[in-house]
């Protein structure tokens, strides 16, 4: 991976297969021999290398410790980034929408670690430490509460929240442009669809705020047509996105969905 073409190489990505055996819940009676629950399965290891050497083995754990420490939520968020700039480029290429971002909530493993340059091309190590997987949820309540509304009519989801979550992912993922554009027609959208919920006093303040947040996230679409983005007006787009999010709660909620 390259900033731009013609640069110095930053980062190498490596993506492989290897079998893990399958996992039973506890509890469950061992599967039979002709029962394929009882087969290894093929997963995912993908592995983002940094170009730079670490150095002497010293400097090398001194650089574990902090990515596995103080540092170790920057360390994994850039390198879900990257990973994920991947998945974009061969989903775009391969011109397939079912192709979805790696989610780190569902990985079997997430390791930080150092090692030579044939070593972790392999995924292997000198030195690795396994960190907690990371929650992905946003949501305080249980969902499933307001799938049964929805599926059983008492709800609907609305196409603001599906544009919202897109949204949400392209900023996870460090895709500014995608996120200020999503934003900007999810807030369009959140605003003509919630105005059916305006007799809620709740929800009527939540309308004057998202109507302040209207011409802010335009100019950043309109930038991200342009080009990229300045930061400033990407915390504009994530400042917006968050009093939406907040909103379609107060929305939810209004409605006995969750």
């Amino acid at each position: 991976m390259r900033r731009y073409a013609g640069d110095e190489v930053q980062h190498v990505i490596v993506i492989g297969g290897i079998e893990a055996p399958r996992r039973r819940r506890l509890g469950a009676a061992k599967p039979r021999r002709a029962n394929a629950e009882g087969k290894p399965v093929e997963v995912t290891r993908a592995t983002v290398i940094g170009a730079e050497p670490l150095g002497e083995p010293e400097a090398a754990d001194l650089w574990l410790a902090r990515a596995t420490g103080e540092e170790s939520e920057a360390v994994t968020i850039r390198a879900l980034e990257l990973l994920n700039r991947a998945v974009a480029g061969h989903r775009v290429a391969a011109a397939d929408p079912w192709i979805a971002d790696a989610d780190p909530s569902r990985a079997l493993v997430w390791r930080v670690g150092y090692g030579t340059g044939e070593q972790v091309a392999d995924g292997d190590w000198e030195a690795a430490r396994e960190l907690p997987l990371p929650s992905r949820s946003r949501w305080a309540t249980d969902p499933r509460e307001r799938v049964a509304a929805m599926l059983s009519g008492r709800d609907v989801a609305l196409a603001c929240e599906e544009l919202a979550l897109r949204a949400r992912a392209d900023l996870a993922h460090g895709r500014g442009r995608e996120a200020a554009l999503q934003a900007s027609i999810a807030l369009e959208a959140a605003l003509a669809e919630l105005e059916g919920w305006r007799e809620d006093a709740v929800l009527t303040a939540r309308l004057d705020e998202l109507a302040e947040h209207r011409e802010p996230v335009a100019a950043a679409a309109r930038e991200a047509l342009a080009g990229g983005l300045q930061p400033e007006t990407l915390t504009a787009v994530e400042t917006a996105l968050g009093r939406l999010e907040a909103a379609l709660r107060a929305r939810s909620a209004a409605s006995g969905g969750s």
